[in-house]
């Protein structure tokens, strides 16, 4: 499975709200673009379906910007991945059984099927306060000092 820059960006963009949000102060997207290095017309595009989705607010007025719609506990990544990406299953055949005539007899699918669930578990077990919680402890051992 391969994930698009769309759901890449997108996820970094949240993981970014998370860190930065500070008391319902809303983050300019012209910021997050600088810190992720994510081309802000490429970011614009993916606000939509994100405030669509119920993820992330927008506020308006020179003090506007975005701010997590719900606590990044409570934000997981699958939902974040179908919403970018669409359907985690790695093949047609597992929802739509009928489009591969041999679907009932393939050991393959199975596997495909187990695949599915794993991957599933851990974006469905992975929160956005999760995401938020290992950047900062990736953000400590760089700023370590060994002598």
């Amino acid at each position: 499975m391969k994930l698009s820059s769309r759901t890449r960006y997108g996820t970094r963009a949240l993981l970014d709200l998370a860190l930065h949000t500070r008391a319902d102060s809303p983050v300019h997207l012209k910021d997050i673009a600088e810190r992720e290095e994510i081309p802000l017309a490429y970011l614009e595009h993916l606000i939509t379906p994100l405030i669509n989705g119920g993820i992330i607010r927008s506020t308006r007025g020179p003090k506007g910007g975005f701010i997590l719609a719900k606590p990044a506990g409570e934000i997981n990544l699958k939902e974040i991945v179908e919403m970018l990406e669409g359907s985690t299953d790695p093949v047609e055949c597992l929802v739509k059984a009928k489009t591969c005539p041999r679907s009932s007899l393939c050991a393959i699918r199975d596997i495909w099927g187990e695949l599915k669930i794993a991957v599933d578990h851990v974006l469905v077990s992975t929160t956005l306060q999760d995401l938020a919680e290992r950047q900062k402890n990736k953000a400590k051992t760089e700023n370590m000092y060994y002598i």
